[in-house]
């Protein structure tokens, strides 16, 4: 995929990424969350969906090692878009350090379609960090507007904003489709992740998806 492709691909998702994060302010909010603490919630997490997990579960006065737990939980798929990542973030240490932060499910699209198109890690990582930056000052300025302006923007999913995410993720990733192994393994794993999602916790559904790999690259032996 062409980097203008991705860049034009960038401004709706900051806008959704605002919406959300201005969403997550107002419920943090309304939980009994302090406004100072919303926002230091999403400067120093930056976790999207376990951000709203850990509201919910104070909410609920919920343990705090059972509140750490799911958080990890729901993020655990971080641990292979690292590995996927690693030749971009390689470097200097504070750029691997602010990299980490900045992981999101749309940045790793971002990024791997950029290298997909060029195959320059140095270009990746000036992609990596652009959408990076944008994101996290678009969650952030949302969740202070949400914050302080209270229950006027509701539930994302209303609103369809959630709706975006998934979108932009395809779009992004439909470029590196250009091998049948490539095609294999996504299909595979979407298949797995869709099949598990209903049955198991958060966030494990989409980590049981890497089986794709398992499984395509099997299927790739046997018809060598």
């Amino acid at each position: 995929m062409r980097s203008s492709g991705s860049a034009s691909a960038l401004l709706p998702l900051a806008l959704a990424m605002l919406l959300v994060g201005a969403s997550f302010g107002a419920v943090a909010v309304a939980a009994g969350v302090s406004v100072p603490q919303t926002v230091a919630l999403s400067a120093l997490v930056y976790a999207g969906g376990a951000q709203f997990l850990v509201v919910a579960a104070v909410a609920a006065g919920a343990a705090p090692a059972a509140i750490a737990f799911g958080g990890l939980l729901l993020n655990a798929r971080h641990l292979p878009y690292g590995l996927v990542l690693a030749e971009v973030l390689a470097g200097r240490r504070w750029a691997s350090l602010l990299g980490a932060h900045l992981l999101t499910d749309e940045v790793t699209a971002f990024t791997t379609a950029e290298l997909a198109g060029h195959g320059d890690p140095a270009r990746a990582r000036r992609t990596y960090f652009a959408a990076g930056l944008t994101l996290f000052l678009a969650f952030n300025l949302g969740t202070a507007f949400g914050a302080v302006g209270g229950e006027l923007i509701g539930d994302p999913a209303a609103l369809g904003v959630d709706a975006a995410f998934p979108a932009a993720l395809l779009a992004l990733t439909a470029g590196v489709w250009r091998y049948r192994t490539d095609r294999r393994v996504a299909l595979l794993g979407a298949v797995i992740a869709v099949l598990l999602t209903p049955v198991l916790p958060a966030g494990l559904g989409v980590i049981a998806g890497l089986g794709g790999l398992v499984a395509a690259g099997r299927a790739g032996e046997a018809s060598a």
